[in-house]
C-alpha cells in the first residue's frame, strides 16, 4: 500500500460509525516527530512506575491476586511474580517455568489459584519470513521445528503469594492451551490445540475436584476437524478461538478470522451455538476479545492487529447489540487514535480489552483497551453509537528489541492491561517490561 493510498484508507476508514466521533480530548497531544518520554505521554492517565520484570520484559498477560502480579511471558517460558505492596517499585520476587520452550503466557486467578495456560512456545518452532505467518496460517501448519514442551492446564496454588505451587496437570494432547477464562467457580473454558484439529477450539473443563480436572466438552467451527475429514478451510485465513468470555448461561467467542459467536452455555456438557458473525471480509479479521456488557444488552469485541504498519489496513473494536443473541448487531465501533502517525512506527491497532473480572475495575460505561503502538485507551461508552475517547497513554519506544521474529519493528507492543478496582492499571508490553498507570477519570 503507497503513502498516498493508505493515507487515503485512513480518512475512508474514520467515516465508520464511531471512528468518525470526536475524540473528547483536545487537539493532537504532542507533534509527530517528538520522542516519547521513558513515562509515556498521555492525557488523563497517570503514570506511577515502570519494571523490567526482572530482566524478561516480554510480557503478556497480567493478574493481581493480593497485591501481587503474576506476569505470563510470551518468549521467556515462564511466569513472573511481582511483590506490587507499593506500585512505585514492584518488585520480582519468584519465576515459574514448565520448561524451555512451554509457553505460559496466559493466566486466571481467583480464591488463591491461579489456573495457566501450557502450549508450545511457537515462535521458537516456527519460520516465517514475518510475524504475519503465525496469523495466516494454521497452528497445526505452523510448526516447523518442533521441540519438547507440555501441552495442557496446570493448576496452581498461591496462597503463598510468592509461590506457584502446583496441584494438578491435565494433559491435552497437541499444541496447547492458548488462553482461557475462568473468573472463579466450577467451569472453565479453554481455547486449546488437540491433536487432529487445525487450531484452537473451545474446550470446558470442569474443576469441581480441583485436583482432578476434567474436560466435559468441545465446540468447534465447521472445518477444523480434520481428522474426522472436515473440508479443509480457505488458505491465509486464520480460524481459531483466541478465548471465550462468559457473562450467566451465554458464553461470548472470538474466532480470529473465523468471527464472532454466542452461545447457549446453560448445559455446559453440550454448550450451543446460537449465533455467528463474522464481519471480515470487508474488514481484515483478527477477532481477539469479546467483552460482554450483560446489562446493557452489548459486547465489545476487539480485532487484534496483526500486521506491521497497516498493511492490511486498519483494524478496529466494534460495539455489538446482542439483545437478540440470535441476532447480533454491529452498531459503531471504538475511535481510531489520530494523534500520531502510528501506522510508520510498528503495529497499530486493538490488542486487547480489560475484561470486567471479579475484584478488578468493573464498568459498562468505560471500556480500557490497548492499542499496540498507540498505547492503552479508555473509551466513553454511555451512547454506544457515539463512543468517545476520554484518556489515553502512549509509550515509549523500547530500548532493544525482545521478539525473535524477522521483519519486526522496533517499536512498542502494549499488549495487556488489567485495571484494579481503585484505578490502577499494570499494563504489558511484549517486548518493553510492564508500566504502572492511574486512571484520573
Amino acid at each position: 500500500m503507497t503513502e498516498l493510498s493508505r493515507r487515503q484508507h485512513l480518512k475512508q476508514l474514520g467515516a465508520l460509525a464511531g471512528a468518525a466521533v470526536t475524540s473528547g480530548l483536545s487537539a493532537p497531544a504532542f507533534a509527530a516527530e517528538a520522542e516519547i518520554p521513558p513515562q509515556g505521554i498521555g492525557k488523563g492517565i497517570k503514570h506511577i512506575s515502570y519494571s523490567d520484570i526482572g530482566g524478561r520484559p516480554d510480557s503478556v498477560q497480567v493478574m493481581v491476586n493480593k497485591k501481587h502480579v503474576y506476569v505470563g511471558h510470551m518468549f521467556s517460558d515462564g511466569v513472573t511474580i511481582l511483590d506490587a505492596s507499593d506500585p512505585r517499585n514492584l518488585k520480582p520476587t519468584g519465576f515459574f517455568t514448565a520448561g524451555q520452550y512451554t509457553r505460559t503466557h496466559h493466566l486466571q486467578v481467583s480464591d488463591d489459584l491461579m489456573l495457566l495456560a501450557n502450549g508450545a512456545n511457537i515462535v521458537a518452532m516456527q519460520s516465517y519470513d514475518s510475524m504475519r505467518g503465525y496469523f495466516e496460517n494454521n497452528l497445526a501448519d505452523s510448526i516447523t521445528n518442533r521441540k519438547k514442551f507440555r501441552s495442557g492446564l496446570s493448576i496452581h496454588d498461591i496462597s503463598k503469594p510468592n509461590e506457584m505451587r502446583e496441584m494438578a496437570f491435565l494433559e491435552m494432547p497437541g499444541f496447547g492451551i492458548n488462553r482461557l477464562w475462568w473468573p472463579g467457580g466450577r467451569y472453565a473454558y479453554v481455547s486449546a490445540h488437540f491433536d487432529g484439529f487445525t487450531d484452537h477450539i473451545l474446550c470446558i473443563v470442569d474443576l469441581q475436584n480441583i485436583a482432578k480436572p476434567e474436560i466435559v466438552s468441545k465446540w468447534w467451527l465447521p472445518g477444523m476437524n480434520r481428522a474426522a475429514g472436515e473440508p479443509d478451510l480457505p488458505k491465509g485465513k486464520r480460524v481459531a478461538l483466541h478465548h471465550m468470555i462468559t457473562a450467566g448461561n451465554r458464553g461470548y467467542a472470538a474466532w480470529r478470522d473465523g468471527g464472532f459467536t454466542i452461545h447457549d452455555i446453560s448445559d455446559p456438557v453440550k454448550p450451543t451455538l446460537i449465533s455467528r458473525i463474522n464481519w471480515s471480509p470487508p474488514f481484515p479479521g483478527g477477532t481477539h476479545t469479546p467483552l460482554p456488557l450483560p446489562k446493557r444488552g452489548l459486547a465489545v469485541v476487539a480485532d487484534e492487529a496483526n500486521a506491521e504498519k497497516c498493511a492490511k489496513g486498519l483494524f478496529h473494536t466494534f460495539i455489538v447489540d446482542v439483545r437478540a443473541p440470535e441476532n447480533p448487531v454491529p452498531i459503531s465501533t471504538l475511535p481510531t487514535p489520530r494523534e500520531r502517525d502510528f501506522c510508520t512506527i510498528g503495529t497499530f491497532g486493538p490488542h486487547n480489552l480489560h475484561e470486567n473480572r471479579p475484584g478488578s475495575f468493573q464498568s459498562e460505561e468505560t471500556v480500557f483497551a490497548t492499542y499496540n503502538t498507540a498505547g492503552v485507551r479508555v473509551f466513553d461508552i454511555r451512547d454506544a453509537f457515539m463512543p468517545k475517547e476520554v484518556a489515553y497513554w502512549v509509550p515509549p519506544t523500547p530500548r532493544k528489541l525482545v521478539d525473535p521474529r524477522p521483519n519486526v519493528s522496533l517499536a512498542a507492543k502494549t499488549c495487556d492491561a488489567c485495571v484494579t478496582a481503585e484505578g490502577l492499571m499494570y499494563v504489558s508490553d511484549w517486548n518493553a517490561g510492564m508500566h504502572v498507570l492511574e486512571y484520573e477519570g
